[in-house]
């Protein structure tokens, strides 16, 4: 007899049921502490350096770093979080005090989850680093999808190529002739190799101020930047593992590291592919932002940028103002965003 396939219904009830179920014996084993007011000291400062499924760490003005339990009542708290938190007067099972409430950020950077909605993954960003691959090709509408994410962000972007000691002269020339069109409007760019050096050392200047974080499909060399950047954070990672008593949540945590020159990188496996479903049209289009010279003069209000009479952006196109890759990315991203909310829409019946 043939096994009948669960309903994409069935699998979402039966993962978020496995996760309370985890969650529950988690905070059973872990004998969750019940902070009382006479238990902990005065409210003070921190940031999120750490974010584990059930526990953050949080570093003070001194640059200690304390592991902390969270208040039920708050949002989902995540690495670079400014917090106010409260050290308890004594350890329990590893965890040394509990985490009261989150000041406003200055900006986040979320991704949609199946599951969840939209996911926030990191906050108070100074600059988000895309990172790229040459081999086997380089994508472009990639590199718009995570172009759109920012401009919705309002954080800066920089657009990094990795792996450039593979090129052949020739295809060195063809990727700088890609990467123009993006210097054109306005973004700064970057060829790098992790494994020879090539420029890394103006990476490495580029992370030296305010908090960066690293974007990139899998594959692109995310994880040998940040070993070449620093590399004692494997040894770092192992010793949390040993001495936390958590150790089986640090190879799913995101982490803020120091830099030895300066500025803070985040590190994030839950950062890969973001998609755009969650995003309105007008949310797309306004990630473009050489569009937005042209924007609202086209000659009718619900213009699709096609084929319509009077388009303004079409007409930029034509002259040489927009770059007729990007204008053929947009719609392409506009057609994957339909595609995907049509599944979406299908499958939630």
């Amino acid at each position: 007899m043939a096994k009948r396939k669960l309903t994409q219904n069935q699998k979402r009830r039966i993962h978020s049921n496995n996760a309370k179920t985890l969650e529950h014996h988690h905070r059973k084993s872990k004998k969750e502490i019940d902070w009382q007011d006479e238990m902990l000291g005065d409210t003070q400062d921190g940031i999120v350096v750490t974010r584990y499924s059930m526990h953050a760490d949080v570093e003070n003005s001194q640059g200690e770093i304390y592991r902390c339990n969270l208040r039920r009542t708050l949002a989902n708290v995540v690495v670079g979080d400014h917090v106010v938190w409260r050290q308890g007067h004594e350890k329990f099972h590893g965890i040394s005090g509990v985490i009261e409430a989150i000041k406003p950020r200055k900006n986040e950077i979320a991704r949609p989850d199946y599951y969840d909605g939209l996911k926030v993954i990191a906050s108070n960003i100074d600059r988000i680093i895309i990172v790229s691959a040459v081999l086997p090709s380089l994508s472009l509408n990639i590199i718009d999808r995570y172009l759109v994410i920012c401009e919705n962000a309002n954080i800066p972007a920089v657009i990094v190529l990795n792996k450039v000691d593979l090129l052949t002269e020739q295809q060195w020339q063809e990727a700088e002739e890609q990467l123009n069109i993006y210097q054109n409007i306005g973004y700064q760019t970057l060829m790098i190799s992790a494994t020879s050096g090539k420029n890394m050392e103006k990476l490495t200047a580029l992370l030296g101020e305010g908090i960066s974080i690293f974007v990139g499909q899998s594959g692109v060399g995310k994880s040998s930047l940040i070993n070449h950047i620093l590399p004692e954070v494997n040894a770092q990672t192992g010793e949390i593992s040993e001495t936390s008593g958590l150790g089986q949540h640090t190879t799913t945590a995101s982490r803020l590291y120091h830099l030895p020159q300066g500025g803070e990188l985040i590190d994030s496996p839950g950062i890969r592919e973001f998609g755009l479903w969650h995003l309105e049209p007008d949310q797309i289009t306004q990630g473009y932002r050489e569009f937005q010279y042209v924007l609202g003069t086209c000659k009718f209000r619900d213009c699709k940028h096609l084929t319509d009479p009077g388009c303004a952006l079409r007409e930029a196109v034509e002259q040489g103002k927009i770059h007729p890759v990007r204008f053929e990315n947009y719609h392409r991203l506009l057609l994957s965003r339909e595609e995907n909310k049509s599944q979406r829409h299908f499958v939630d019946e």
